[in-house]
């Protein structure tokens, strides 16, 4: 007899069907009750029956934040959630207070963020961001004598800052060039490290010394605003900044004014705090600042990557099999 499983979501205008794409929905209905209706947080009284007999939630963006009344009332017989998105710290500690394993699908998200931030590192190097704005207004010389002033891809110092799922990725992504790659994370182990080829430093250091910075860090309470002007400040002339972590963790206006400072260096913005900028924002106005919508994550075709991921893991649990992306609540005190 097949277990029950359910749909999940806070809104019936969701991503679950393209997340969990045809092929993936079928093969999870070959051993599981699974409809593809979507319940709904508010409907759950009306659902009550059929969520008293499921063993596992399948989830995407717009997971509910249930209590673990809520879940005990409602979710006896829930075994696991699979959330195939980002970070679970808005919904998984009370489904964990209660035994309900919460699995993650945040690797599979780490994939297309690491490719583009492997794509900015390089064509970082040969001044390509700046280098069109200023072919805008001085033409192809401008570009050319910009980005002649770099050292361009071979024998450089990248920095990348939190050695979590996207920057062990994009370390890992590295090792195929010729860079020296620098490391920030108090949580990474030396052999970790080592094993990514980077050097463990400071920010102070790397913000010194490298000639691309990349922001990783787990999006946490302790690490908000924690890149100020202190760092900002030491940027070589034509380094690179590159945010596709969040918003939140820069002190924006320090960032701007050490930008205002050295028209050569140079910020990539995928996100920002809040998001979009504020119309005051000096982000917007600067010449050495360029800003993309938020697209570094799974879009698209993408999506139903991570809930591939999910299905894998449905997979091996239900087979006895070790799982790879289980969250436990000592992880939430570090990841993203």
């Amino acid at each position: 007899m097949k277990e029950t499983a359910a749909f999940i979501n806070v809104s019936a205008q969701n991503e679950l069907s393209r997340v969990y794409d045809d092929a993936v929905y079928n093969k999870l209905c070959q051993t599981l009750d699974l409809t593809r209706e979507v319940i709904l947080a508010e409907n759950f009284e009306e659902h009550r029956e059929r969520l008293s007999k499921v063993s596992y939630l399948f989830a995407t963006w717009g997971m509910p934040a249930l209590t673990e009344k809520q879940i005990g009332e409602y979710l006896p017989n829930l075994k696991a959630v699979f959330y195939a998105a980002g970070t679970v710290q808005g919904f998984a500690r009370p489904f964990l207070n209660r035994d309900v394993k919460v699995f993650s699908a945040w690797a599979a998200n780490a994939v297309p963020v690491a490719e583009f931030t492997v794509a900015q590192i390089v064509l970082s190097g040969k001044g390509y961001f700046q280098g069109m704005r200023r072919m805008e207004t001085g033409g192809r010389e401008a570009f050319s004598a910009f980005s002649h002033s770099l050292p361009c891809n071979y024998r450089v110092k990248i920095g990348i800052l939190g050695a979590g799922m996207i920057g062990s990725r994009v370390l890992q992504m590295l090792q195929g060039y010729d860079f020296e790659t620098l490391a920030y994370d108090p949580f990474a182990s030396e052999e970790k490290l080592a094993a990514l080829g980077a050097r463990r430093a400071s920010l102070e250091e790397i913000f010194s010394e490298c000639q691309v910075i990349s922001n990783h860090i787990a999006n946490l309470p302790a690490t908000q605003k924690i890149l100020r002007y202190e760092h900002f400040s030491k940027m070589k002339k034509n380094a690179v900044f590159i945010n596709t972590g969040r918003g939140a963790q820069i002190v924006e206006d320090d960032l701007a004014r050490a930008l205002r400072e050295d028209p050569d260096r140079t910020a990539l913005l995928d996100v920002t705090w809040p998001e979009p900028p504020e119309a005051d924002s000096p982000l917007l106005t600067l010449p050495n600042c360029i800003l993309s919508p938020h697209i570094a994550g799974s879009m698209n075709n993408e999506v139903a990557r991570m809930g591939a991921y999910m299905a894998e893991e449905y997979e091996a649990l239900s087979a006895g099999r070790p799982c790879r992306y289980q969250v436990t609540l000592d992880m939430l005190e570090t990841m993203a």
